[in-house]
Formats: structure tokens, sequence, C-alpha cells
């Protein structure tokens, strides 16, 4: 029997809810309260069998608010644990990497992830992302900037970008 837990965090764009193993590393997440859309996101092979709502998940929360407050990095050093074929793991691996401020393509996206021809697979790596804002898939956008989509909405990955572009006078 496998035992997470979760939380509920009011944000200056929404609830953002995350589901977070017993280790502390992040299964799942992203800004809605309701923890039926988060769970079907999560692995089969890492889905728990029991989750328990907590009012503060130590680390994760902390992050979050400090993360939706301005400290960019806070995310940065989250654990989490997604599971699928080799590419996706990857792929979401190098999408940690990509820096708060400076978005990239989907193109440059799976040039990075070590396979230039795969913009299909590079978008679904983020199509298939469970742990939104600790896996930053909101920085991945369309060639000619525009947005494309986001499973939590296009005005949240717009707000997401905002707060992530510094001060420019």
């Amino acid at each position: 029997m496998s035992i997470a837990h979760w939380s509920t965090t009011d944000t200056r764009i929404g609830p953002f809810t995350a589901i977070v193993a017993s280790d502390g590393a992040v299964l799942a997440s992203g800004w809605t309260a309701e923890l039926g859309e988060l769970t079907p996101q999560i692995s089969p092979s890492l889905r728990p069998s029991d989750l328990r709502e907590k009012r503060d998940l130590g680390a994760v929360s902390t992050a979050i608010r400090r993360y939706h407050d301005g400290e960019l990095d806070a995310i940065d050093d989250i654990p989490v644990r997604q599971r699928s074929g080799e590419f996706l793991q990857h792929a979401w691996d190098v999408l940690r990497t990509v820096p708060a401020g400076k978005p990239v393509t989907y193109t440059e996206y799976a040039t990075l992830a070590g396979r230039p021809a795969a913009i299909r697979a590079a978008a679904s790596a983020c199509a298939r992302n469970a742990a939104a804002l600790f896996v930053p898939c909101h920085r991945v956008l369309r060639i000619g900037g525009a947005l494309g989509g986001f499973r939590w909405g296009v005005d949240v990955k717009r707000w997401l970008l905002d707060h992530e572009t510094p001060y420019r006078s």
C-alpha cells in the first residue's frame, strides 16, 4: 500500500494542488482544486493506493508559495517522479533545465532533448507532464512566440510567462 499526500494552496492565479509521495517527490500538480484532475495524470505504476489531505506539504508547499511570490528558482530542487518511455523521461528532465524568463520553442526543446526532428514528441512530453510548475512545460512556445496549449489554460500560461519575465524599462 502506497500513501501520498495532497494539499491545495491559494495562489495569485487560483488554487494550486500538489500530490506528493511519502518521500517528498511530486507525483502530480497543477492549478486546480480538483484532485480528480490530477490523479489520472499519474503513471499507473506510481499511482498511490491511498491519498490523504495534508494542510502543508513541507518543502513543496513552501516552494509553491515562494515561486508565486516571485522567487522563481524555489521550485528547482523539488524532486519529481514521473514514469513513461525513455524519451519522455529524458524530455521531462531536460525541461527542468529551461530557465525561468527564457522560454524555448517546441523545435528548440526537441533539439535540447537530443531529437531535433521529434517536435511532436516534444509537444507530447509537455502535454503528458503531470507535474506542472515543477516540470515547467509552460516555458515552451510555438514558433513566433504563440502560447500554444496548456492543460491549465492559456491565461495561466500567460501569467506564468509574464511572472518569469524580468522587468524591462
